[in-house]
């Protein structure tokens, strides 16, 4: 097994008689993604605010790489990066410039830099000051700066909202090497297709209660409870076929006569699930 680089026991968080988070339990390990899904106000972000030592739980505990949250040692912020919605840039700043600031408070090699702006895209606009950048450039320029030394855990609260759909697979790539890397990443959004393509695990957040809790495909596969099957036909006749003997026995006389253009499952949606588990759409 690898090693637990989060675990989330029990936590409960409230803020006068408005409680944000309950009895919450989650585990990330390194080499993972572990999203936690929700709409706003979900405990999202509360969730983040409590593993890094910003906030308090009111009951339970949180650990990161072995250290209790409530205790946290500012060493840890030596082996984690962030990125959320507050983190800003230098805007007066180049965007070379913005990284060598935090490269020396973190001991980083200046030579890590060039590296590291190829790697994201953002090499060519190295001299450019970061108030010049657009939005996506300004994300990556920003998730740069969160993994410039190496993190053992990255925390990343909503990092693609609002992002045009390139740039967010840029995004999802570089997250995708990371997590190959070894590093273990605690990822927040709303977009359970993007929660889909990238998480491990996933905790679908509801008004502070984990609602459900496993891998994407396994939660679709527990909410899928009658098989359904999309075909669209040569003659592009699209049919939704119930899983019966009588519809099998259909389906395989329309592939002898090659009468099928494509054939596609109907398992739900992790956002589908959510909306039954709810009652509430995500937005």
């Amino acid at each position: 097994m690898s090693e637990e680089c989060i675990s989330l026991q029990h936590i409960s968080k409230k803020f006068n008689e408005n409680i944000v988070l309950k009895d919450v339990d989650a585990i990330l390990h390194q080499g993972e993604i572990l999203g936690f899904l929700g709409p706003s106000g979900a405990g999202k972000t509360t969730t983040i605010k409590i593993l890094t030592g910003q906030l308090k739980p009111t009951d339970g505990e949180a650990f990161v790489l072995g250290m209790n949250c409530q205790n946290i040692d500012e060493t840890i912020y030596e082996q984690i990066g962030i990125v959320t919605d507050a983190s800003g840039v230098y805007e007066r700043m180049s965007v070379y410039d913005n990284l060598k600031y935090f490269a020396k408070i973190l001991s980083v090699p200046l030579e890590n830099i060039d590296i590291l702006l190829k790697r994201v895209g953002l090499y060519e606009h190295k001299n450019k000051l970061a108030s010049q950048l657009s939005k996506g450039q300004t994300q990556r320029l920003i998730l740069t700066r969160a993994i410039l030394h190496t993190p053992k855990v990255l925390f990343l609260d909503e990092p693609t909202s609002g992002l045009d759909p390139t740039t967010a697979l840029e995004i999802h790539k570089l997250l995708k090497e990371l997590r190959a890397e070894g590093m273990a990443i605690f990822l927040t959004t709303h977009n359970m297709e993007e929660a889909t393509k990238l998480c491990d695990h996933v905790a679908l957040l509801n008004e502070g209660v984990i609602v459900e809790y496993g891998t994407p495909q396994d939660i679709c596969l527990r909410y899928n409870k009658e098989k359904k099957y999309r075909i669209l036909k040569s003659d592009k006749e699209e049919i939704v076929l119930i899983h019966t003997e009588e519809n099998i026995k259909k389906l395989n006389q329309w592939l002898i006569d090659d009468e099928v253009i494509s054939i596609h499952s109907c398992e739900p949606t992790l956002e589908s699930v959510f909306l039954e588990v709810t009652g509430r759409e995500l937005q």
